[in-house]
């Protein structure tokens, strides 16, 4: 029997992982990572490419770990220490993933796309957290570490489980989904992200569909009718024995449907027909693209049983997170500007949906709308074909300004007029001070770029300016 409050035992542990376990000792969480360790967790020493895990263990335990699951000795390590010796930790993770999974009764949702997992999940988590006990992913731990970790974390009382999913390769999602044997599965969209490791985009699409082959017979499959590929999609939905398959879209034809939008501010104004029913709604996450995947949200919970009016409401509480649209006022001896921060990542489709949100955005007269773009990575070849390609969302948003970073950016710096392009830079170092210098009262700046682009750089540049008083 399981320790009250526990979850996970010695013996419980040792069982799904085919492990020995020493010491008596309950766990109430699970952590692969002894900085953010919680005292109680049960710390799961991972041996990954560039760090060994088991080189903290000890750290671990005394911080506070329940015990440390280790495959092979560890310096420093008292004998009696708690411990759980396994053949392979990170193989014993997926074991407590699988047994955390079989134990539960809780109602699962997988979801993946070539953007807005995050969100989504995000907004699909907050949807039912009022409408029972919901786990979900912690971040964007999504990958084959990441998902086992959160469905390892899920408690045994559990009602919802909502998990994202990422791959950046053919072949990754697959071993996830039938990890998590979903109940529902959404695909956000199928675009050109990491087109550097895949021939085609519709190879992408397959990948993504990797998602239905752990779904569960009867299950759910809720796809975006607006995207290319949704034809594609519902039939490996269909072939991996999907119960039904729900579209949601601006399209007429979708079950779930996008009926307007209006930016007001900081907060979106949603209308939207689910299932039949008229929805009017606050939305805490401001874009069209995110008012979009809400409706796929809805989608869910009414796939899931849930309240969706209920849900609907629950939409006005979601905020974007750091990196990905959270939106700041910095104030400057004479006035203020708004940052909005996407520097958390991007791809083509996100640089043009958050252009379009930048282009939503009232401006007072003698205002500028201003764009700050770092490059777009791991396109393949045609890379440079897609950054030029951004003029004309720039042009199409009445974007007043724009600066550049990285070798990528050349392409678009060289398509936009002389009087737009206010920089462009080998690197965010470069443009960060060129950009902050730039700032005027009543501007609309946002920041994108691929996480390895480093445009935070710039972020913290022009936050630095309200810390500084810096006009």
């Amino acid at each position: 029997m399981a320790a009250t409050g526990a979850l996970w035992t010695d013996a419980e542990a040792a069982a799904a992982t085919g492990g020995t376990a020493s010491g008596a000792w309950s766990a109430s969480g699970v952590s692969i990572d002894s900085r953010t360790l919680t005292p109680g967790d049960l710390f799961v020493a991972i041996e990954g490419p560039t760090h060994d895990g088991h080189d903290f263990a000890a750290a671990a335990l005394k911080a506070g770990a329940a015990a440390a699951m280790t495959h092979h000795d560890v310096d420093g390590l008292a004998d009696d220490a708690p411990c759980l010796r396994v053949a392979d930790t990170t193989e014993a993770l997926g074991g407590l993933a699988r047994a955390a999974r079989d134990r539960s009764d809780a109602r699962i949702t997988a979801i993946t796309g070539s953007v807005g997992k995050t969100g989504t999940k995000e907004m699909l988590a907050s949807a039912l957290a009022g409408q029972g006990t919901t786990v979900a992913t912690e971040g964007n731990l999504n990958n084959h570490w990441g998902l086992p970790l959160s469905l390892a974390r899920m408690g045994r009382d559990a009602d919802y489980g909502v998990f994202e999913m990422g791959m950046n390769h053919p072949g990754e999602i697959k071993p996830l989904s039938e990890m998590a044997r979903p109940h529902v599965a959404i695909v956000t969209t199928v675009e050109p992200v990491h087109l550097e490791f895949f021939d085609n985009v519709e190879a992408i699409a397959d990948a993504k569909a990797e998602v239905f082959a752990g779904l569960e017979d009867g299950g759910t499959a809720i796809l975006n009718l607006d995207n290319v590929h949704f034809g594609r999609l519902k039939e490996a939905a269909e072939a991996a024995s999907a119960g039904a398959v729900r579209a949601f879209g601006v399209h007429s034809f979708a079950q779930a449907r996008l009926l307007g939008y209006s930016d007001n501010g900081n907060v979106g104004l949603v209308q939207a027909s689910v299932g039949g029913q008229h929805l009017k709604y606050k939305l805490g996450l401001p874009g069209h693209h995110w008012a979009l995947n809400s409706v796929a949200v809805m989608a869910a919970v009414q796939a899931l049983g849930g309240d969706v009016k209920q849900a609907a409401e629950a939409m006005a509480g979601v905020t974007p997170a750091k990196g990905r649209g959270q939106r700041t006022t910095i104030t400057l001896a004479r006035g203020a500007f708004t940052l909005i921060d996407e520097s958390y990542n991007a791809s083509p489709a996100s640089m043009a949906a958050a252009i379009a949100t930048l282009g939503s955005i009232k401006t007072r007269a003698g205002s500028r709308r201003v764009a700050v773009l770092g490059d777009m990575l791991e396109l393949g070849a045609d890379a440079d074909d897609f950054h030029a390609g951004l003029s004309k969302d720039l042009t199409d948003a009445d974007v007043d300004l724009v600066f550049a970073a990285g070798p990528h950016m050349t392409a678009l710096a060289a398509k936009l007029n002389e009087d737009v392009l206010g920089a462009h830079a080998a690197d965010s170092e470069t443009l960060a001070p060129q950009v902050a210098g730039e700032m005027r009262r009543g501007d609309v700046v946002m920041v994108k770029g691929s996480l390895g682009s480093r445009m935070a750089v710039v972020v913290d540049a022009l936050k630095a300016l309200e810390r500084n008083g810096e006009d």
